[in-house]
């Protein structure tokens, strides 16, 4: 029985609550039935409970280091691409045309979360590498394709994405690596790069990293950018003159290798064009959209795992006795377990509310990437397509932010004993942490919502995803006990209109700067109204479930879900009320004053 994650919930919000039944009806993917999809989840689940939760600890312990000429990670990665990769980890989600299983991605997310909340060192080997060969299938010629993709999705081979420099961060822009054009059509790169995950270590045969330059005289900015393939090893397994400069040492997830690499340093780094020239930043934001919503994933994982650990401290912990209403206790009694008390519940409820909720959101994302996938119309393409541009940054940054603050309630739980290297909560923090940060930060994930994605085509994004949750709302309206909670969604859902409209008129004028200035505060609100409309998906599914006589689930998991649901409304939701306030205040405290205040 796994001790990280509660599978009946990932198969509830699978199969019932985001549903997708129509997608296994299409037929892109008709080749899969829900059994057969079980039988994958249950194959993953296996084989994180044994090789991967067992050295959760022990990797944080033993972390990735540089020994001067590679970089050593734990023997498990190996199991990643030998075990994991037979299994279908690396090629579940591309197309049988391509090598691969062809299930659809909602489908792989979750076998992605089982394997985050297990061990959260170890799925990004995969994913990156996933995420790289998914590129070269799209934009490589058939000749790169020929060379990478049967020895990636095998594990044969890793895959990396390389676009952050020293001087440059996340302003892509700014990159200064360069691509020298050579006679037969190849590059010579040269350059560094920083924060490359599982940038190299020494359990595959070679390291394809999917690399952003400028071809040497290419226009400045973002417009200027190409995408190569830059192996680690040539084609005659020697070096490619791509050397490892050393392992950055980090707080949390020690056992997922994080690498400064150097490009050419002797004049010989060769690398491949993929696609177009100057195409470099269109093609690497088809991997970057994926990645923000694995972030997510990730984030949303460890925050059940947490919830799990804290949960089952609670109900073994003994300490206190219970205030009767008189306020007085009896000291005849002996000490009750810590989950009797309202405010250990309240935290318990928090940690539940936020993991779950998150995950929701997050696979309502990959469903309407499989959607994309599936329509035949424009129309339903382009539905599809504004509808997952509008969610990607929810979905990374609401996981990832709350995910922090619902570990820290896990923490809390366990008192004292929670700030404790014994026990495994402290643990999940120091590795949750980064997720704010991966793949565009917080305040980068919160500016290209408010900035791009809220006003895209007129605004049409947000327009669709508000039909999308009208549906849930008249539903909602429909059964006596949940009226209250559609209410207080569709009061929230008026807030954004309102918010919006106050906002514009800094927009119209030009004031960008103070259009934006909240960015941060827009995505936490928006993203909290969406997870409300995920949790009052779950409800009324469980709602329906448990009135049916006929659900695979108890009736304790299912009223555990309504629940849930109401605390998320009449607490988390409900706590967005001042969020309005501050961003529609008049006073701008943060942008730049004639006089410097921050000294």
């Amino acid at each position: 029985m796994a001790k990280f994650i509660n599978l009946d919930t990932l198969k509830f919000q699978l199969f019932n609550v985001i549903g997708i039944a129509d997608l296994l009806a299409t037929d892109h993917f008709k080749d899969h039935d829900e059994e057969g999809l079980n039988m994958f989840l249950q194959s993953i689940m296996d084989f994180s409970e044994q090789e991967l939760y067992p050295y959760f600890q022990e990797m944080d312990e033993n972390p990735a280091y540089f020994d001067g000429k590679i970089i050593q990670t734990h023997p498990q990665v190996a199991k990643i691409f030998t075990l994991g990769a037979e299994l279908g980890i690396i090629s579940a989600p591309i197309e049988f045309k391509d090598g691969g299983l062809q299930i659809p991605f909602s489908v792989h997310t979750v076998g992605a979360a089982i394997m985050d909340a297990a061990n959260n060192s170890l799925p990004g080997y995969a994913g990156l590498t996933l995420g790289s060969v998914e590129l070269i299938i799209a934009f490589a010629s058939e000749a790169i394709k020929a060379k990478y993709v049967e020895k990636m999705i095998t594990g044969v081979y890793s895959g990396t994405m390389c676009l952050t420099e020293p001087q440059a961060g996340s302003s892509l822009s700014d990159i200064t690596t360069t691509a020298y054009p050579q006679a037969d059509g190849t590059y010579k790169i040269k350059g560094q790069k920083i924060f490359i995950s599982g940038g190299d270590q020494q359990h595959v045969e070679n390291v394809i990293h999917l690399l952003l330059a400028r071809i040497e005289g290419a226009p400045a900015g973002t417009k200027g950018i190409s995408l190569f393939t830059v192996p680690k090893m040539d084609i005659n397994g020697n070096s490619n003159d791509v050397i490892t400069a050393g392992e950055f040492k980090k707080m949390g997830q020690k056992g997922y290798c994080t690498t400064h690499l150097i490009f050419g340093e002797n004049d010989h780094c060769i690398a491949e064009l993929v696609g177009e020239p100057n195409s470099g930043l269109k093609y690497m934001f088809k991997m970057m959209n994926a990645a923000r919503i694995g972030v997510g994933r990730g984030a949303a994982s460890i925050a059940l795992a947490a919830y799990e650990a804290s949960l089952k401290y609670a109900n073994e912990r003994t300490q206190g006795r219970k205030i009767s209403d008189t306020g007085k206790k009896d000291l005849t009694q002996g000490q009750t377990k810590i989950i009797n008390h309202p405010d250990i519940r309240r935290l318990l409820l928090s940690q539940k509310a936020i993991a779950e909720g998150s995950m929701s959101l997050i696979l309502q994302a990959a469903y309407y990437y499989d959607k994309l996938i599936v329509s035949t119309t424009k129309e339903d393409k382009d539905k599809y397509n504004l509808l997952l541009e509008l969610l990607t940054p929810m979905a990374k940054t609401y996981p990832s932010e709350k995910g922090i603050t619902s570990v820290s309630n896990g923490i809390q739980v366990l008192g004292g004993y929670g700030f404790c290297s014994e026990y495994i909560l402290q643990q999940y923090f120091r590795d949750i942490r980064i997720s704010a940060l991966y793949e565009g930060t917080t305040g980068i994930q919160s500016i290209d919502l408010l900035g791009r994605k809220m006003t895209m085509n007129d605004g049409m994004a947000p327009q669709l995803l508000a039909q999308e949750i009208s549906k849930s709302l008249i539903e909602a309206r429909k059964i006596e006990s949940f009226q209250l909670y559609a209410d207080m969604l569709g009061k929230r859902l008026k807030d954004i209109v309102d918010i919006m409209q106050h906002l514009s008129q800094f927009s119209m004028a030009g004031k960008f700067n103070s259009y934006l200035a909240d960015a941060s505060l827009f995505m936490e609100y928006f993203s909290t109204v969406c997870v409300a409309w995920q949790w009052l998906k779950m409800g009324l599914e469980a709602y329906h479930l448990k009135n049916s006589g006929n659900s695979n689930f108890t009736d304790d998991f299912l009223d555990s879900k309504i629940h849930t649901m109401k605390y998320f409304f009449h607490y988390e939701l409900a706590a967005t009320s001042g969020l309005k306030d501050i961003i529609m205040d008049p006073t701008m405290l943060t942008l730049t004053t004639k006089n410097e205040v921050i000294i």
